[in-house]
């Protein structure tokens, strides 16, 4: 994987802008510090974190989250909402200013690689969802880690294994050459 160098700030262009500010040791292994910034109703959408727990402490504005129950919540400025590892969950900006949050993510494992791919896909396409092929790669080479819940598991399992391969054909991976290995479950 690249190196990077701290801190280190991802733009999608749709509204979600999030900074790694350091890592620090953790109880669960290295933790990333993380600060993000979330435009008026934007958020990312329902996912999980297989191995990792995810914090996010208020600082400005309302933050509104789901797990999988399905039931919305609403914290504001001093609250903290964790996600545990397994818990599939989203969040978004609730609010009518920018919500700025603190927190962290541990361990690190693939997360800053896997958010900055993501993102970037995100901006290249021009639009709230990453380009397929990205989204198709992405989530085939680090199903061990993360899930995007919002897309269908036989999807997942059975069409994004062929859009990889078509990708492959296609030559639209050379920007994976450098991609870091799965952590394994």
């Amino acid at each position: 994987m690249p190196h990077i160098s701290y801190p280190h700030t991802i733009d999608n262009g749709h509204g979600e802008r999030l900074t790694f500010i350091r890592r620090v040791p953790g109880v669960l292994g290295q933790r990333v510090e993380v600060e993000n910034v979330v435009s008026p109703g934007a958020g990312p959408p329902m996912h999980t974190h297989v191995r990792q727990e995810e914090c996010l402490t208020v600082r400005q504005g309302t933050i509104g989250y789901q797990r999988a129950d399905g039931v919305e919540h609403f914290a504001g400025v001093g609250a903290t909402v964790c996600f545990k590892p397994g818990d599939t969950h989203r969040f978004w900006n609730a609010g009518a200013d920018d919500l700025h949050c603190t927190g962290y993510i541990e361990p690190v494992d693939n997360i800053e690689y896997f958010l900055s791919e993501i993102f970037a896909s995100q901006a290249r396409s021009g639009g709230t969802r990453p380009d397929l092929f990205d989204a198709a790669f992405l989530a085939v080479r680090y199903r061990s880690e993360f899930v995007l819940a919002e897309i269908p598991a036989a999807v997942q399992k059975l069409f994004f294994p062929v859009v990889v391969a078509a990708g492959q054909l296609l030559g639209r991976y050379a920007r994976y050459a450098d991609a870091p290995e799965p952590v394994s479950r």
